[in-house]
């Protein structure tokens, strides 16, 4: 067993003395089950610095060079030239302005989806579990297939199905990727991402103490006074957690955008405008400083979602 020491305790302010306890003492047994499990996770650390961290030192080395891939010759350190160039020509704004624009209305909307299928799932009925399943799929298509399937078999101004289902009333087709590109990036985002949503919202329901409903209930409260009253107010910390891990996600969306509108009509994200100056510029400098802009922004966001993330277990495991 860890035997605890306990230092000689300290008066408080009512006389009492309480005994202040310093870190547990290890057994020799203890000691080597720790060091083995520290071993046992250098490599898992290590693979995860290889495949992550050293990418992204690589990266903040080109941004500080001026490197375009039609002339080759031509490579020397900049320093921060290109972040002020990135920062100053106005495309880094407006890209920055089109990601706050789609991933802002996509994540509310999947969120509010999300929370309309959480509570018809968090019920018992015949199919739950095959109508489970199919709300997930969309999640788990590749985001290549889905935006092709949406570009062709769904929006397509000739064939797509959803003219189509609007010509039955008499609204004339629409050239949803050219005519409302921003509206059909959210469309497909938001189809794509509502399952992720209602996933988290649906384990938060789930987690509500049925005892408090129950009375409730036998309180004479509706079920739309108790969903604002007490479904709601519990379910605040699970919101935000979809909120920001989806945020996270969606930032680095790039094929939607690259399939269906190449960056046109207020479209182009940061993800693709990184790619449009590595790819197709060929600015290798530029588009390394777009890079780590961007990843500062993901970091940032990410450190907010982490931070609500400990919170709620925080206060789980005090229940």
């Amino acid at each position: 067993m860890t035997a605890t020491a306990i230092r000689p305790g300290r008066v408080e302010n009512d006389g009492e003395v309480k005994p202040q306890r310093t870190k547990p003492v290890l057994t020799r047994r203890e000691r080597k089950g720790l060091r083995l499990a520290r071993a046992l996770v250098w490599p898992a650390l290590a693979a995860a610095i290889i495949i992550t961290q050293i990418p992204f030192l690589v990266t903040i080395y080109y941004s500080f060079q001026q490197w375009n891939l039609l002339r080759p010759g031509d490579q020397k350190f900049v320093w921060f030239d290109n972040y002020v160039t990135v920062l100053t020509n106005g495309a880094f704004v407006s890209s920055l302005r089109a990601t706050v624009v789609i991933v802002g209305a996509s994540v509310l909307i999947s969120l509010v989806f999300g929370m309309v299928l959480a509570l018809l799932l968090d019920r018992k009925f015949m199919g739950q579990g095959l109508a489970r399943t199919l709300l997930i799929t969309p999640f788990l298509m590749m985001p290549a297939a889905a935006s092709l399937i949406w570009k062709w078999s769904m929006l397509d101004s000739n064939v797509g199905m959803v003219n189509w289902a609007l010509g039955l009333i008499g609204i004339d087709p629409v050239a949803w990727n050219t005519d409302v590109p921003i509206l059909t990036i959210i469309m497909v985002l938001t189809w794509q991402y509502t399952p992720f949503m209602m996933l988290i919202l649906l384990a938060g329901l789930q987690s509500q103490p049925q005892d408090v409903l129950e009375a409730a209930s036998v309180d004479g409260a509706g079920p739309i006074r108790t969903f604002f009253s007490m479904t709601l107010p519990h379910m605040r910390q699970y919101m935000e957690l979809s909120i920001l891990l989806g945020t996270i996600l969606l930032l680095q969306v790039f094929d939607p955008i690259a399939i269906m509108t190449r960056g046109t009509g207020g479209t182009k994200t940061l993800s693709y405008l990184l790619y449009e100056r590595a790819f197709v510029g060929l600015e290798i400098g530029e588009a390394a400083a777009y890079g780590v802009l961007t990843v500062l922004l993901t970091i940032i966001v990410a450190m907010v979602a982490l931070r609500s993330l400990f919170k709620i277990f925080k206060t789980e495991g005090t229940r």
